[in-house]
Formats: structure tokens, C-alpha cells, sequence
């Protein structure tokens, strides 16, 4: 793909399509100031990476979120886990600023910015591309929304698609889209990157790939914010678990924190403990 102004990949959220404005896309958001809440991005040496104050939301009369807030520090990984339908997807889609909460704020800034703008990378449960379109023509589309070069070659090795650069998107299993999603969201190298479900339908291998690739992002200093209900990884990776459970948050910790107050041995049996599962009505 040489002509830039073709038209672009789709995807199955249409909130996560790019902006004609290549500073502002929506998996790789670039922005002095958070147009959908007003609030301007911060920026200090010792300031959160990504902060959420007070969010709430509602789909008709059914409340999703009631005023939760969370702060993400720059290299720090949080896990954000819940029931199905907790709102884990809604929370993720306003930090990566792609939707607005009813009530809340959300500010991004990073230490690495110096005052500038901060990018955040998504990568949304159900990326979508237009099957046309070669894993590497994918990228370099979403490139040109960045204002430095991106080694398209480089980011496909990073998330372990180096060998399928020129399959076309519509040949690659399902595993593989994710994992080209994760490259879409990696572009620009963002300050912050919000990742909902990345490890869904990948093999038991590529999982342990995926949050190695997580690790190594946090110790370049970016945050990143995922949800997951792969608990092993999770519990080996995150620095904080946050659980989310009718529309709060009822757990806030490192994860051997987390696992000890409820005596649990481990993650996923502190997860039955902490969560209310029959009585999911979020998103």
C-alpha cells in the first residue's frame, strides 16, 4: 500500500476509528487537553501517567459505573478484573478517552513528556480491520497519524507478526487480529496504553508472549491498564489488581495483597471470594 489516502481500515467499533486529524486517533489519542471532559492533561515528574476521578455512567436505568477513580502511575501495571458485564469495557473505553462518562474526569499526562502532549494506545475486546489490507499496509496506515516515523517492521516483531507482515488481515485467525490490534495500539509508542481482554483467543504461548510485551512496556515507563480474565498472568505481571464489581471497585492492590484478604491461595479462588457474579447487570 503506497497511497495514504485510501480509505482506511475498518473496525468493528466505530468509535475507534481514526480522526482526520492526525493528531487525534482514537486507538493512539494525542492531546493537550481532554476535549470530552474539559479537563487538561497534566504533566509532572511525579504526577499519574493516566487519572480517573469520580466517573460514572449509566446505559438507560441500568448504572454501570458510581463514581469510581483511579490513578496509574508511569511503568505501572494495573489489572482490572470483574464479572462479565461488570463495566470493566466501559471503564477502559473512557480512560482511553474513546467515549465520556455521564459525571467524572479523565487526564492524561506523562513524566517522559515534558509539558507536551500524551498519547494513549487502545486496543478495544473486538478489533476490526479491513480484511484487504496486509498486516503491514494496517499499520502503516495508522502511522501517519503520529507525528514521528514508526517502524512498522519492528512494532509486527514486537507483538510476534514479523512472519505474517504481508498476509492480508482478513487470512489471519483470530489470535492474530488481537495481536495486530496490540501493534495498532502501539504505534507512536504511547504514554499510556489501555488494553481490554488482549490476551482473548490467543494460545497459552502467545498469552505468556503478550504479558512479557506488557512487562516490557512498563519498564520503558509507559502505564498500562488492562483487563483480563487470564488471572495466572495476571497475578505473575500486574503491580496493582483492581476488582470491579456492581459498579465499584471492592479491591485495590498488589496481588498478593489482594489474594491475602480474603485468605485466598491465590487469584483466581480470591476472585470467587470478592465477586457477586449473580448479580452482573453492567457492561
Amino acid at each position: 500500500m503506497t497511497d495514504r489516502d485510501q480509505t482506511p481500515p475498518t473496525t468493528d467499533d466505530p468509535t475507534t476509528m481514526p480522526s482526520p486529524d492526525p493528531a487525534a486517533t482514537a486507538e493512539t489519542a494525542e492531546t493537550d487537553s481532554d476535549e470530552s471532559t474539559g479537563e487538561a492533561a497534566v504533566s509532572a515528574s511525579n504526577g499519574p501517567a493516566i487519572a480517573a476521578t469520580d466517573l460514572s455512567h449509566a446505559f438507560g436505568d441500568v448504572g454501570v459505573l458510581d463514581g469510581v477513580s483511579l490513578s496509574v502511575a508511569p511503568g505501572e501495571v494495573v489489572a482490572l478484573v470483574g464479572p462479565n458485564g461488570s463495566g470493566k469495557s466501559t471503564l477502559l473505553r473512557f480512560l482511553a478517552r474513546v467515549r465520556a462518562p455521564d459525571e467524572g474526569t479523565v487526564t492524561v499526562g506523562s513524566a517522559e513528556s515534558g509539558g507536551g502532549r500524551a498519547r494513549v494506545g487502545y486496543l478495544p475486546q473486538q478489533p476490526g480491520f479491513r480484511a484487504g489490507f496486509s498486516a503491514a499496509d494496517t499499520l502503516d496506515f495508522y502511522a501517519q497519524f503520529v507525528d514521528e516515523d514508526v517502524d512498522v517492521a519492528g512494532v509486527l516483531e514486537r507483538v510476534g507478526l514479523v512472519d505474517a507482515a504481508d498476509r492480508r488481515v482478513g487470512a489471519l485467525s483470530g489470535g492474530m487480529t488481537r495481536l495486530l490490534g496490540l501493534g495498532r495500539a502501539l504505534v507512536g509508542d504511547p504514554a499510556v496504553v489501555v488494553l481490554d481482554e488482549p490476551a482473548s483467543g490467543l494460545d497459552p504461548g502467545m498469552v505468556e508472549r503478550l504479558f512479557d510485551i506488557v512487562s516490557d512496556l512498563a519498564d520503558a515507563g509507559v502505564a498500562v491498564v488492562l483487563s483480563s480474565h487470564n488471572l495466572g498472568p495476571v497475578e505473575r505481571t500486574a503491580d496493582r489488581v483492581v476488582v470491579l464489581d456492581g459498579g465499584r471497585f471492592v479491591a485495590d492492590g498488589d496481588p498478593r495483597a489482594v489474594v491475602e484478604s480474603v485468605g485466598a491461595a491465590d487469584l483466581q479462588t480470591a476472585f470467587g471470594d470478592l465477586v457477586a457474579t449473580e448479580e452482573v447487570t453492567g457492561r
